[in-house]
């Protein structure tokens, strides 16, 4: 699939709860990662996803916040994957960081230069890249 969204996990279904207007639909990653989308029931249904199916999970990079350290607090973001920063690509106000997750994906995150100082993030560092539920888009073969 050819889409303008750096971040597009391949997994497979493995939970899907549907409520009254939306859904939640856990998507199990080759790591051992699960990240939850929340979307519309009338898109599961249009969809057609079920349980063991294989779908695509679509993050834009803006929407990663990526966290080195949780200082005592929880956060409401479904979504945390942990993993070790592989690279920066500093711009000329925001950079690129690729957070490599342990089953080898490879999270793209947009922040700003001033975020990578203050976070005092390099290659190698661990960080966690954090989004919510309603930041994926889902795909479907077919």
């Amino acid at each position: 699939m050819k889409a303008s969204a750096r971040n597009q996990f391949t997994g497979t279904v493995s939970e899907i709860l549907i409520g009254a207007v939306n859904a939640e639909v856990h998507v199990g990653l080759k790591g051992g990662e699960t990240i939850v989308a929340s979307i519309t029931k009338e898109s599961v249904e249009t969809l057609e996803i079920k349980i063991g199916m294989d779908i695509i999970a679509l993050v834009k990079a803006p929407q990663i916040i990526i966290v080195t350290d949780f200082g005592g607090y929880r956060l409401s973001a479904r979504n945390q994957l942990q993993g070790t920063v592989t690279q920066i690509k500093p711009g000329a106000v925001n950079a690129e960081i690729d957070i490599e997750l342990k089953g080898g994906e490879q999270v793209a995150a947009t922040v700003t230069i001033d975020s990578v100082e203050a976070l005092g993030l390099s290659k190698g560092k661990p960080a966690t890249a954090v989004f919510k539920a309603g930041a994926i888009i889902l795909a479907v073969a077919g």
